[in-house]
């Protein structure tokens, strides 16, 4: 049998979670909203102001499966989980790994590899959708960027240090993002993308890509948690207490394909739009309850279509797709195998 990876999103304000047995069970003001089986759950991922009983909490910690708490518009607040899984050895050549220059050049140079081939996939993509129909400037950018990138990843194929590494990925991030606005489809000013924005987001498009961006660290996280790594201790990003490292540099080669081409199908389908945001005080743009929801339901069907993996050459179901890198990066640690082989989106 297969496993499969489920994460429950509680996004009700005041919500309940109780354990009845082997389910769990959402209250409202004393009503029952809703009872799932708890078997084959991976992760409960909680927004905003909602509570969680002794024993839940204490049944999850027993059977795996993680809580984690974050702001109503997604910002992680804090993880609750078992004991450690994985084993100590593994965890050990992670560290020694990382500390080694020129070995962890190398799992940055394949992670990047994937990132910025995914970024040109996107641009690609782009282009054959409807680049008959852009103004022949966007167009003409997009071509320019989609060889751009080209050039970037051939680049990176070549051993050097991980600063002249993270030189290049910030090279394929200013081209990519300079030309992403002309992946938007629809007319609505207040849905333009000048350039990323965080800590807070300051639009709407980026305040959808941060939402994503948080729901893919929480997916990868859990992956290398699953294989028995340390997401805390990273190739890529430095070390920062807080701060999950490994997850981080494992979420670079899925954002272009998992989180930025969610974010242009949901404005472009205008499933998304901007009445589904609101501007705070301190002018950061947040998603509306009823738009994170939205997002939500199409992460989740997103995650349960199936995709070529490029390395096994077999179909597998996109939620997995971080469970199965986080698993060959455990591999190629082991010495298993003699590289990383990133994930890369055809």
């Amino acid at each position: 049998m297969r496993r499969q990876l489920n994460t429950v999103y509680v996004t009700t304000e005041g919500a309940w979670l109780r354990k009845d047995g082997e389910n769990i069970v959402m209250e409202v003001e004393g009503e029952t909203r809703a009872r799932l089986p708890a078997h084959m759950l991976d992760s409960l991922v909680c927004f905003g102001r909602v509570l969680v009983s002794p024993p839940l909490l204490g049944y999850c910690a027993e059977q795996g499966i993680s809580v984690c708490y974050l702001s109503p518009n997604g910002k992680f607040l804090a993880r609750v989980e078992g004991p450690v899984s994985g084993n100590v050895l593994l965890r050990r050549e992670q560290y020694r790994r990382s500390d080694d220059g020129p070995r962890c050049a190398a799992i940055v140079r394949n992670l990047l590899v994937g990132k910025v081939h995914n970024q040109r996939a996107v641009v690609s993509r782009g282009l054959r959708d409807y680049g008959d129909d852009l103004p022949t400037s966007a167009r003409d950018a997009l071509l320019h960027t989609d060889m751009r990138l080209k050039r970037i990843g051939a680049g990176l194929l070549a051993e050097a240090p991980i600063d002249i590494l993270r030189g290049l990925e910030g090279e394929a991030a200013q081209a990519y993002f300079g030309v992403f606005d002309h992946l938007i489809r629809v007319p609505d000013a207040a849905m333009r993308f000048s350039g990323r924005s965080r800590r807070p987001p300051t639009d709407a498009v980026n305040a959808l890509l941060s939402f994503l961006y948080t729901l893919l660290t929480h997916d990868c996280r859990s992956a290398l948690e699953t294989v028995g790594l340390d997401p805390a201790v990273g190739f890529l990003h430095r070390d920062r207490p807080g701060r999950p490292s490994l997850a981080l540099d494992l979420v670079e080669e899925f954002r272009p394909a998992l989180a930025d081409r969610m974010a242009l199908s949901l404005i472009n389908r205008k499933q998304v739009s901007a009445r589904d945001f609101i501007r705070m005080d301190n002018g950061a743009v947040l998603l509306k309850e009823d738009a994170r929801k939205t997002v939500l339901t199409a992460y989740q069907e997103r995650k349960r279509e199936q995709l070529r993996h490029a390395f096994l050459d077999e179909k597998v179901e996109i939620g997995l797709f971080p469970v199965v890198q986080a698993q060959l990066l455990a591999r190629h640690l082991r010495g298993d195998l003699d590289a990383y082989p990133p994930f890369l989106w055809k």
